[in-house]
C-alpha cells in the first residue's frame, strides 16, 4: 500500500493515460514522413546556394620559385587557410587564383592538355583566368596579383578599387 501521496495514480490525470496504438501508429509515420522530405530537400538546396566565400587569410604569400614550373604547367599553394593554383602558361607568364571551386569548395586542378582550370567534383571548368566556362560552378575562382621579386613568386589578393 503506497504511503506517499506522489506514487498514487490517480484515474483522471490525463498524462497518465496509455496513449492508443494508432495515435503512436500516427505520430511515427509522421517523422518518418518529415525526415524523408527533409533528406530529399536539403541536398537540393545545398546545391542551389553555393558556399560562401571564406577568408583566405594574409594579403601575400610566397607561391614558389622561378624556375620551379615548366612552361604550361601549374601547381596548388598555401593561401592562409585555403589553397591557391600558380599557373604558368605555354607564353611563360604567371597566372594565380583561387584553387577552392565556387561550387562545392572541391580543389582545383590545372589540365596541361586542355589549358583549362578543371574541378574533379561536378567537372566545372574554368579558364586560365578563372572564369566558369562550363559545368556547375555558380561564379568565378577569386583572382590574384602575380610579382616575380628575384627568385621568388609572390602572390597577393587583389586590391578593390
Amino acid at each position: 500500500m503506497p504511503t506517499n501521496s506522489q506514487d498514487v495514480a490517480h484515474a483522471g490525470d490525463p498524462l497518465l493515460q496509455p496513449i492508443p496504438r494508432r495515435r503512436l501508429v500516427e505520430v511515427l509515420l509522421g517523422c518518418g514522413f518529415v525526415a524523408t522530405a527533409v533528406a530529399f530537400v536539403y541536398p537540393v538546396v545545398r546545391y542551389l546556394v553555393p558556399p560562401k566565400t571564406a577568408d583566405l587569410g594574409g594579403d601575400s604569400v610566397v607561391a614558389g620559385r622561378v624556375g620551379e614550373l615548366k612552361p604550361n604547367s601549374g601547381k596548388i599553394f598555401r593561401f592562409g587557410s585555403r589553397a591557391g593554383l600558380l599557373i604558368r602558361t605555354a607564353s611563360g607568364n604567371y597566372r594565380a587564383m583561387s584553387a577552392t571551386c565556387t561550387h562545392l569548395s572541391c580543389t582545383v586542378q590545372y589540365r596541361e592538355d586542355l589549358r583549362e582550370v578543371w574541378c574533379a567534383c561536378h567537372n566545372g571548368v574554368y579558364n586560365l583566368d578563372g572564369r566558369n566556362i562550363s559545368g556547375p560552378p555558380p561564379r568565378p575562382l577569386e583572382a590574384f596579383d602575380v610579382q616575380v621579386r628575384g627568385e621568388e613568386i609572390f602572390v597577393r589578393r587583389r586590391r578593390e578599387a
